[in-house]
């Protein structure tokens, strides 16, 4: 077996990141965050069959006095919403779930999000141990403990900050992945070099034909990077008053486009997560460039390589710029002195900035 690769993230409520292949197999390290008598695993219909039924066996074989129980939701994006969480509360309720049991979040981003989520309201805050299956959750969601589910009006408005227990990365999970999923994943793999480290972006460039075709030390290096740099900006700023905002580099545009979209990205043909996230750093870095902030070819750089990893790099046909903006007044990120950014001065340089006039916005959504 290769090296485990192991990140940690300091704080109050600190945890380990685990990456490596063959970790969804190792009972001794999936038992070990488990500190009661009651785990309840969360998936969804695409990851369950491939994992769902190793990892109980798994478990049961490490902690034979464990009462188990599944909850299994269908998959996608546009089902990460009230109703669901309900279910996954109901199924605590139903294992009997008590204060010191564990929710285990066994898929992608959705399934991180709503199981935390689940985790941070049962009776007012239980462990979450993240098992993350795509690579989108292992550099992001799956780190920070930002839970929540989304609303028709917005993505993520609903939600609770609630740091894991602990993060295992299984990174043969990878290779089961659909290809598109992959490349959604390494949207969120470029932002850390956008927004912090211009080197980064120079190894990704590098390496783009490696992750591509899913070699093992090249995407652990690339997720280790990543979870390392998320680390050091979760430690300082747990809640997002601060630094940890610019980890939204290109989201703002991207919640917009999938909100408007009405979360198709996985049910139909509009945009998931990181497709949409690419389209919005570019949109973000091209804002930069029209404010004066910062060269207009760094932004062609940020294209060129998300183009390179297959992602799309602009707005679907169909989404009105007027339309989008209006998404983005619901955004998190607003504040009192209106719409908020993530903007860069240059590739590995990101700031916060706030009211940033619409006409600019809609001028760069109109490009």
């Amino acid at each position: 077996m290769s090296a485990v690769r192991k990140v940690e993230v300091a704080g109050e409520n600190g945890y380990s990141i685990e990456i490596g292949p063959g970790l969804l197999e190792d009972g001794a390290r999936l038992g070990k965050p488990l500190r009661g008598r009651h785990a309840l695993i969360v998936s969804d219909g695409n990851v369950a069959p491939l994992y769902l039924d190793g990892v109980e066996a798994t478990l049961r074989a490490a902690r034979p006095g464990l009462t188990l129980a599944r909850f299994v939701m269908p998959p996608g994006e546009h089902e990460k919403t009230l109703a669901r969480f309900g279910e996954c509360l109901h199924a605590l309720a139903a294992l009997g779930a008590t204060r010191d049991a564990t929710v285990i979040a066994l898929g992608g981003g959705v399934i991180g999000d709503l199981a935390g989520f689940a985790a941070a309201c049962w009776m007012r805050g239980i462990d979450c141990v993240q098992l993350p299956t795509t690579l989108l959750a292992m550099v992001d969601s799956s780190v920070g403990g930002k839970t929540a589910v989304d609303l028709p009006s917005g993505k993520n408005l609903v939600g609770a900050f609630h740091p894991p227990r602990a993060v295992i990365a299984d990174t043969a999970a990878l290779r089961s992945l659909p290809e598109r999923e992959l490349r959604a994943g390494l949207a969120e793999v470029v932002k850390y070099g956008a927004i912090f480290d211009a080197t980064f972006l120079d190894w990704l460039e590098a390496h783009a034909d490696a992750l591509l075709a899913r070699d093992d030390d090249a995407l652990a290096e690339a997720i280790a990077r990543s979870c390392a740099y998320k680390a050091e900006v979760v430690a300082r700023d747990p809640f997002e008053r601060g630094d940890r905002a610019m980890l939204n580099f290109g989201h703002t545009f991207g919640h917009a486009i999938e909100t408007e979209q009405g979360y198709a990205g996985t049910s139909g043909d509009g945009l998931n997560h990181g497709e949409a996230v690419a389209v919005g750093m570019v949109l973000a870095a091209r804002l930069s460039a029209a404010l004066g902030r910062a060269s207009l070819a760094d932004a062609e750089r940020l294209q060129r390589l998300l183009q390179r990893l297959g992602l799309p790099t602009a707005i679907p046909p169909g989404l009105p710029p007027q339309a989008l903006l209006a998404r983005m007044r619901l955004d998190k990120k607003a504040d009192a002195a209106g719409l908020r950014f993530v903007l860069w001065d240059r590739a590995g340089a990101a700031r916060i900035v706030s009211g940033v006039p619409d006409e600019d916005v809609l001028t760069v959504l109109a490009a």
